[in-house]
């Protein structure tokens, strides 16, 4: 059988192959689907890849698969493993770390201000895949940024190392890095002005960063001998559908509850209102990952979150006994009830740690309000993918839970008006990536799985602006 494009998915554990055809018409078409078990630790991903590629053969009910293109996300070998250095934490440092994040990054440190023993100690021991460096607006600050640049040039590491930080050590930090084993990329300022943002420039230098690394990953070097296109983190792929979705249909969040982490990606400017009492920028594009709420690998910590005295009275079950028979995938009623509930426990709490808030303060001249964190208040679409929200039966009620979870009314959440929408074939990241490419038949194929009509968007009569 002859396919136009493969989207492998390679995974930390599974490698999944998602099949196109008629990616240059204006109707593309999803085939199906193969998955296998991922081989980076075998040493080589090929193997996992083409036993993928047998299992949709087998799926098609084809002989064999050809394909024209393949393309690629990938969370193999530890995923986009990132340090991040700035020069105020909630400045420059949280500016570099929103566009790491929004690059489909793991963050495993964050510093501000100068680096010590301690630090550099640490980021030996992490093997970062890429180190972000950024500190002072532009012709601000600069020493720290030049002071931090030399320690990392001391450790001589053969990786890419982005420098986004005050536009004025530009060539300064071309001088300190030349001659190292590092691989350096100039980026445009992260925070360029006070309370401006700019982090879409280093989102896309990372992105290229670890397409050029990943292939020399061990386990990932033969990867080019069956991909021939772009291969970016899958983090950053379900990024690359939120912000395409953001151009065509207008403010969204998609939410993405797996088994070890909740992931929560908003493409929203918020209202004028907020605005206009914001304590500090946030990006259009964010976000965040919570380690700590997964359904499966982190079953425990969202159990022991809502307790398990609490758990046993709502549902009626022995939680205990739940706990160990289950595996990852509900396989009976009592299961599902479970996993529906700490589903909804970490769509809650991903929301509640994602979104803003306002807050009153008081002084001489009486109350007054400020806003801080990201405004979800205009988000008109509510996504859902991941294997619980889109194969859970009550899918749609947890996430129509999220504006009746807004108490006070101080919490910038999306409202109630906010439209649901269930990624019901599970394969926005498959699409993030394929959008590079083919930018048409991803939105297409992606209305497809999300039922909607996107010709009624493409006529022009929503107003995206």
């Amino acid at each position: 059988m002859k396919i136009d494009v493969l989207v492998a998915e390679i995974g930390s554990t599974t490698t999944v192959v998602n099949a196109f055809n008629n990616i240059n018409s204006p109707d593309p078409v999803f085939l199906g689907q193969g998955q296998a078990p991922t081989s980076v630790l075998e040493g080589d991903v090929r193997i996992g890849l083409n036993s993928a590629i047998d299992d949709l053969a087998e799926n098609l009910n084809a002989q064999s698969i050809e394909y024209t293109e393949m393309i690629a996300t990938s969370s193999a070998a530890g995923g986009l493993k990132m340090t991040v250095h700035g020069l105020v934490y909630d400045m420059t440092a949280r500016a570099a770390k929103e566009a790491a994040l929004g690059a489909g990054a793991i963050i495993h440190q964050v510093t501000a201000g100068k680096l010590r023993r301690t630090d550099l100690k640490k980021i030996e021991e992490i093997h970062p895949n890429i180190i972000l460096l950024a500190g002072g607006v532009d012709y601000g600050e600069r020493d720290t940024a030049i002071y931090n640049a030399e320690l990392l040039a001391g450790l001589n590491l053969p990786i890419p190392l982005i420098y986004a930080g005050n536009v004025e050590n530009q060539e300064e930090i071309k001088l300190i890095f030349e001659g190292t084993n590092y691989k350096l990329y100039i980026v445009d300022n992260v925070y360029p002005k006070i309370d401006e943002l700019n982090v879409e420039p280093t989102r896309k230098v990372i992105q290229d960063a670890f397409e050029e690394h990943i292939i020399h990953a061990p386990g990932m070097e033969h990867v080019r001998d069956l991909v021939n296109g772009p291969i970016i983190p899958t983090p950053g792929a379900v990024m690359e559908s939120s912000k395409l979705l953001y151009e065509k249909i207008g403010d969204v969040m998609v939410l993405d509850v797996g088994g070890a982490t909740t992931d929560l990606h908003s493409v929203t400017k918020g209202s004028e209102e907020v605005e206009r009492i914001l304590v500090s920028p946030e990006p259009l594009a964010k976000r965040t990952v919570e380690g700590d709420l997964g359904v499966f690998v982190n079953m425990p910590n969202i159990v022991k979150q809502i307790g398990k005295e609490i758990l046993e009275k709502e549902l009626g079950l022995n939680i205990d006994n739940i706990m160990q028979t289950y595996k990852a995938i509900p396989k009976n009623p009592d299961e599902v009830k479970f996993v529906e509930r700490l589903t909804k426990e970490a769509v809650l709490r991903a929301v509640e740690r994602h979104a803003g808030k306002i807050r009153n303060v008081y002084g001489p001249s009486g109350r007054s309000s400020l806003a801080e964190g990201k405004d979800l208040s205009e988000v008109r679409y509510i996504v859902g993918t991941g294997g619980a929200l889109t194969r859970l039966p009550n899918r749609v009620s947890i996430i129509e839970s999220i504006a009746k979870n807004n108490h006070t009314g101080l919490l910038l959440f999306p409202t109630a008006e906010a439209e649901i929408l269930i990624d019901n074939h599970y394969i926005m990241a498959s699409l993030g990536v394929l959008s590079k490419v083919h930018k048409d038949a991803a939105f297409k194929l992606m209305c497809d799985s999300l039922e909607i009509d996107e010709k009624y968007f493409l006529k022009g009569e929503e107003d995206v602006s």
